[in-house]
């Protein structure tokens, strides 16, 4: 069975605009209740899909961080041509990593991030990627000798992306000094440790005048959809109607 690669959303909700960054081996299905509930409150909301992501692990690999910016920069564009003056970026993990270096590099409006790496190696990266390419095969409906044999193939891959990956953390964490918009950098109590380590090492570094750090006492990894997420998106929320627009 050949699964369907999500595909990016755009609500239309009022004359302030959001671009949606999902996290990786995901897609922008992640982000959908919270673009919902910001176009119910007048925001108007972008999710690409991320190069590569959405399709299988063999693919993925094909794609790295140049490509992520790129699709970064053309939804920034597509809101610039939508006539947006002023864009805020909320990401999560991979995308908040993204987020920030827009912040670095564009002009943003205000960032928010979940659950965002600042220390992460490639070769976790890379069992992100195994936990992802087994899942994918099995929603395949692929059978498991089938899938020993091809996660065996997947393995003597190149896995350069990865390193790209872990360089595209460190270029960003070694840059948050030049974050002036404001930042708001969440977190989940529940997922491993270093996305509150690095949440800190975030809210320390950015020169930001508006800037606060919050963690989320229900909340794993996928921040956006776990118990947290109404509390989450009342969060984000404030502090958008909060910003200068």
């Amino acid at each position: 069975m050949r699964l369907l690669p999500p595909k990016p959303f755009y609500y239309e909700g009022g004359k302030k605009a959001v671009l949606l960054l999902h996290s990786f081996t995901s897609n922008p299905n992640d982000m959908k209740k919270l673009g919902s509930y910001l176009q119910q409150n007048q925001y108007s909301c972008y999710a690409p899909t991320l190069s590569g992501h959405g399709l299988p692990a063999e693919e993925l690999l094909n794609y790295g961080p140049a490509d992520w910016w790129q699709d970064v920069l053309d939804g920034y564009q597509l809101l610039q041509d939508k006539g947006f003056e002023r864009i805020a970026v909320v990401g999560l993990s991979l995308g908040g990593v993204l987020a920030l270096k827009a912040a670095q590099e564009l002009q943003i409006n205000g960032v928010i991030t979940l659950s965002i790496p600042m220390y992460k190696e490639a070769a976790v990266l890379k069992e992100r990627i195994f936990y992802y390419a087994r899942r994918y095969k099995q929603l395949e409906g692929k059978e498991e000798q089938q899938i020993e044999s091809e996660m065996t193939e997947l393995d003597h891959l190149p896995f350069d992306s990865l390193v790209d990956f872990e360089q595209l953390i460190n270029r960003t964490r070694d840059n948050l000094a030049s974050v002036v918009s404001p930042v708001y950098v969440m977190y989940g109590e529940m997922d491993d440790p270093s996305y509150k380590t690095s949440a800190e090492k975030i809210f320390q570094s950015v020169t930001s005048d508006q800037k606060a750090v919050k963690g989320f006492a229900q909340s794993k990894h996928l921040m956006t959809l776990g118990k947290d997420m109404n509390e989450i998106n009342q969060d984000i929320l404030t502090f958008l109607n909060e910003l200068k627009w």
